[in-house]
C-alpha cells in the first residue's frame, strides 16, 4: 500500500510538472475571458472561478516542478565565448552526463567508477554519522582478496572512526577464500588490518568464501536502513579500476542477507575469527607458521 502511495505522487508530480498540461491550462486561461466576452449570458461569478482555478493550477505545477526538478543555469551571454560552437559542444555533453546521472539517483540508483567508489564510500559514511537515520549500525561484508586494498583507504577508516566515536557500530564481514587462509603473509596482511579495524571500534568476523553461496559472496556495505553500496568490481591500489552501485531502495533484504551470513552465537562470524585467530596469532608471533594446523583449524570453522 506505500508503494502504491508513493507511485500515485509520482504521477500526480509528474503530471503537474508537465510542459503540455502548463501550455493546455496557459491557453485555457487566455481563452477563458475571450469567451466569456463573445457569450454574453456567461456568469461573470462562473468565469471568475473558472480563471481563479486554472491560475491555481498553474502555480501548483510550477512548485512541483521546482521541487522536483534540477534547473541547470545557461550562460547569458553566449558570444562572449572566444568558441562559441565549441564551448556549446561541451556545455551539451556536461550537462547529458549530470542529466543521466540524477535521472538515476532520482530513481533510486548511482553508479560509482574507479576514483569516486572511495570517495563516495567515505561520503555515505559521513552523512550517516550526520543523520537522525536509524538504526545507527554499518553492515559490511568485504571479499578480501588483498587486504591492502581497504587498509589503504585512510579517508574511508577516517570516517569509519568518526561514525563508530559519534555512537554508531560497525559489523564487517571477512570473507575469505580458503588458500588465502593457509598462507602465511596472507594471514598477517589480514590480522594487522583487522586490529586496525578493531582499533577503530569496528566489531570483526571472518567467513570462509568456498563455503557461501554465490549470493553471499558478495562486496557490500548497508547504511542504516537507509542505503547499500555494492562492490561490482574490486578496485586496486591505484584506483584504475573498481566499479559500484548505490542503492536506496530494497536495503532490508541486503541487511537480511548480512545477518543470515553474520549468524549468532557458536556459529558466528565473530566466532570463527576468533578461532581462527587463537590459531594463527601465536604461529604468526613465533615465525612457525605450519600451513597443515592452519588448514585443520579454517575446515573446523
Amino acid at each position: 500500500m506505500p508503494d502504491q502511495r508513493r507511485d500515485l505522487l509520482t504521477r500526480l508530480t509528474d503530471t503537474l510538472g508537465s510542459p503540455v498540461l502548463g501550455a493546455v491550462i496557459g491557453i485555457a486561461g487566455l481563452v477563458t475571458p475571450v469567451v466569456g466576452w463573445l457569450v454574453e449570458r456567461v456568469n461573470l461569478k462562473v468565469l471568475l472561478i473558472v480563471q481563479g482555478v486554472l491560475i491555481v493550477i498553474l502555480a501548483a505545477g510550477h512548485l512541483w516542478t521546482r521541487r522536483a526538478y534540477i534547473h541547470l543555469r545557461r550562460t547569458n551571454n553566449l558570444k562572449a565565448m572566444d568558441d562559441a560552437r565549441y564551448y556549446d559542444l561541451v556545455r551539451a555533453h556536461l550537462e547529458r552526463e549530470l542529466v543521466s546521472d540524477y535521472g538515476d539517483i532520482a530513481d533510486g540508483h548511482l553508479h560509482v567508477y574507479a576514483t569516486e567508489v572511495p570517495r563516495l564510500s567515505a561520503l555515505l559514511v559521513s552523512v550517516l554519522t550526520d543523520a537522525d537515520s536509524e538504526p545507527k549500525r554499518i553492515l559490511a561484508a568485504d571479499l578480501t582478496t588483498n587486504p591492502q586494498l581497504l587498509n589503504q583507504r585512510r579517508e574511508y577508516l577516517a570516517a569509519n572512526r568518526r561514525f563508530t566515536e559519534s555512537g554508531g557500530t560497525i559489523n564487517r564481514l571477512f570473507i575469505v577464500r580458503r588458500q588465502d587462509l593457509l598462507r602465511h603473509d596472507f594471514a598477517q596482511a589480514l590480522l594487522e588490518l583487522i586490529g586496525r579495524h578493531r582499533d577503530i571500534g569496528v566489531t570483526c568476523g571472518l567467513a570462509v568464501r568456498d563455503r557461501l553461496r554465490a549470493d553471499e559472496a558478495v562486496d557490500y556495505v548497508v547504511f542504516a536502513s537507509a542505503a547499500v553500496l555494492v562492490e561490482e568490481e574490486q578496485g586496486d591500489a591505484e584506483y584504475t579500476r573498481g566499479r559500484s552501485s548505490v542503492y536506496f531502495k530494497g536495503v532490508d533484504r541486503w541487511r537480511g542477507r548480512f545477518e543470515s551470513t553474520w549468524g549468532n552465537g557458536a556459529d558466528s562470524a565473530p566466532r570463527a575469527l576468533q578461532a581462527y585467530e587463537t590459531t594463527a596469532r601465536p604461529m604468526l608471533d613465533a615465525g612457525a607458521w605450519d600451513e597443515q594446523r592452519a588448514a585443520r583449524t579454517v575446515d573446523a570453522l
